[in-house]
């Protein structure tokens, strides 16, 4: 891995280092194409092998030749005749007309249709006026006749992807990774994961990932959802980790059918759905189809065994609903303690602002040493990732296979917890003592600025460190800890807006902010009966602007 930019192939030999990671860890699940690529590439100058790794780091498949102008390559025209000659790139390619459209300017447009009209007309309507004339693909020498280019297009960027996705194991990650670190911009934590660690283990592990990426992106650009349905189905997906993204995947699908009013489609996928909230959204869909009685035993069921917090906490909304519908009398509430309220009238700022940020400025000033931070999730996640970050980071099979991971692959999973339960349970007990605080004092310094799935660096000072340290107990860290950790997918968020201390007195209190209109979310009222129960200070700010002058 390249760590010098003042090398002018540095991303050349970032690319062969990602070919070389993937021949020696997947081997044996590449194909005999892969393989090919993979040798022939290393075999070749290095000139052709640094243009086509810039036009596979580039969006699109399809490229000008006077486009195409890198300092460090020199003649890409030569260079594109060797990939020519390899097959990896096509010469002339036939291209629609839309795509001749994306790849000139308005007036190379109309000059390669020889369009009279189109000096007073916009580049889109261009297109519109030749469309129907101009419907079969033909090569680009025979669009654009009188010009002084070509085009080429790359015939490897699939493989590449392939590629790409076996290193990181998902695609929203990309070749930017090595820049970024290289300048310094990320840093990531070193984990000693053995050359056995990968993210697939299975060719057909591959297909799928891809498969449902497709099934994603054809749900996104609005393509028919009952063949997006079929298809879904269609794979194989023996991977835990590939079954979790099938669900949520198809809990996505649900909810495009309940858009576009397909209740029967809907209420299939979500029966056959297990991503979390599918039982509550099939409720419901039964209620929209004003299936009632079915609607309210299916509630009546997911009562009793509630899948989440989450569920628990929307059956309390829709059973009263649904009872009332069938004409039953409704089951009373508990009631909860009610969460301390304050109220601000205050003038409205005359530039751009943040509501959060008025109240913050006006409950500091009103407060005698009393600081106010604005922090949401932001300080006891931090806190949480700082005194567990060797527990997080431990080199467990399947949780780090390359140099770029933000934090463990199965940080959403199950048994995130389960498979880390000593470690865990270690930094924890620190809690019990004063151990705690210096382990997190330490862990801000030696771990400062590398990336962490709970850590917000830019969020988290000193002061606001030693603060939290000094004023929140011990069993209100433990506590909010064990909560996020039991779902940290669900639990890291819903924290209060602004946090605000009072070192003498070694008490905080947490400060959920709600301008005009404004109405606390689900996870927020879930984490505020939380904060109650266990006996943490918390309010909500109502914020309310002065009226105008007449």
């Amino acid at each position: 891995m390249n760590n010098n930019l003042d090398n002018p192939y540095y991303y050349l030999e970032n690319f062969q280092f990602v070919l070389s990671w993937v021949r020696q860890r997947y081997g044996d699940l590449l194909e005999a194409g892969e393989i090919d690529f993979i040798e022939r590439f290393a075999a070749l100058s290095v000139e052709p092998r640094a243009l086509l790794v810039r036009m596979v780091m580039r969006k699109g498949d399809l490229f000008r030749a006077s486009k195409l102008r890198y300092e460090e390559i020199g003649d890409t025209r030569a260079a594109l005749q060797c990939l020519i000659a390899q097959g990896w790139v096509e010469a002339d390619p036939p291209i629609t007309l839309e795509q001749l459209f994306a790849l000139l300017t308005k007036q190379e447009f109309a000059q390669a249709l020889d369009l009279a009209a189109a000096k007073g007309m916009k580049k889109a309507d261009l297109l519109t006026s030749v469309q129907l004339d101009c419907a079969a693909p033909r090569r680009f020498s025979a669009w654009c006749a009188s010009f002084d280019d070509a085009l080429v297009e790359v015939r490897v960027g699939a493989l590449c992807e392939r590629i790409r996705l076996m290193f990181f194991g998902n695609l929203y990650q990309d070749w930017s990774e090595f820049v970024l670190a290289d300048l310094g911009i990320y840093a990531y934590e070193k984990v000693a994961f053995s050359e056995a660690s990968r993210a697939f283990h299975r060719r057909g592990d591959i297909d799928a990932y891809l498969h449902l990426q497709a099934c994603r992106q054809r749900l996104d650009q609005g393509e028919p959802l009952l063949e997006i349905e079929r298809d879904i189905h269609a794979i194989d997906c023996d991977n835990p980790w590939l079954r979790s993204r099938r669900a949520k995947l198809l809990f996505q699908l649900g909810q495009a059918c309940e858009q576009q009013d397909q209740y029967e489609q809907a209420l299939r996928i979500y029966e056959q759905c297990t991503y979390p909230g599918a039982r509550l959204r099939r409720i419901r869909v039964l209620e929209k189809q004003q299936r009632i009685d079915a609607a309210l035993a299916l509630a009546e069921a997911a009562a009793a065994t509630p899948e989440n917090a989450a569920e628990a906490q929307g059956l309390t909304r829709v059973m009263p609903r649904l009872q009332r519908k069938m004409g039953h009398a409704g089951s009373a509430r508990r009631a909860k303690p009610l969460v301390p309220r304050i109220d601000l009238i205050l003038p409205r700022p005359d530039e751009a602002f943040y509501v959060e940020e008025v109240a913050r400025l006006h409950i500091a000033q009103a407060g005698d040493d009393a600081p106010v931070y604005y922090v949401e999730n932001a300080l006891v996640n931090s806190l949480l990732g700082l005194l567990c970050w060797d527990a997080v980071f431990s080199a467990l099979p399947g949780a780090f296979f390359h140099p770029f991971q933000i934090g463990p692959a199965d940080l959403h999973s199950a048994d995130f917890f389960a498979r880390r339960a000593l470690p865990l349970r270690q930094c924890l007990s620190q809690l019990e003592s004063q151990q705690y605080a210096q382990t997190i004092r330490a862990n801000f310094i030696r771990k400062a600025g590398i990336q962490s799935p709970f850590v917000a660096w830019g969020a988290l000072d000193e002061a606001l460190l030693e603060h939290a340290l000094q004023c929140i107990p011990a069993d209100h860290l433990a506590k909010w800890f064990e909560r996020i950790l039991a779902d940290i997918a669900a639990n890291r968020s819903g924290f209060p807006d602004l946090i605000q201390f009072w070192p003498q007195q070694r008490r905080y209190r947490m400060i959920e902010v709600k301008g005009p209109g404004d109405r606390l979310q689900d996870n927020q009222i879930r984490l505020l009966d939380f904060c109650l129960q266990h006996g943490m200070p918390v309010a909500v700010c109502h914020v309310d602007w002065e009226a105008a002058p007449a």
